[in-house]
């Protein structure tokens, strides 16, 4: 999925396949992605500020430069 800059924020991306999927730059602020898997995602630079990523697939992805501030990795 290309997603490249996309305006996900205060989404509800709870159990969403974005595998693979190419975030980069995209704004994830306040999002819900509990067990999101994103296993091979593009995340650089994507804005995670508040986002609740509990028990998300984060393997191998690339988050360089993601702005995780607050964001709840629990189990993740």
């Amino acid at each position: 999925s290309n997603l490249h800059g996309a305006n996900l924020s205060g989404a509800n991306l709870a159990n969403v396949k974005f595998n693979n999927a190419d975030l980069t730059n995209a704004n994830l602020r306040n999002a819900n992605a509990i067990n999101a898997e994103l296993s091979y995602a593009r995340l650089a630079n994507a804005n995670f500020t508040n986002a609740i990523l509990t028990h998300a697939d984060l393997r191998f992805s690339n988050l360089c430069g993601a702005n995780l501030s607050n964001a709840n990795l629990t189990q993740a």
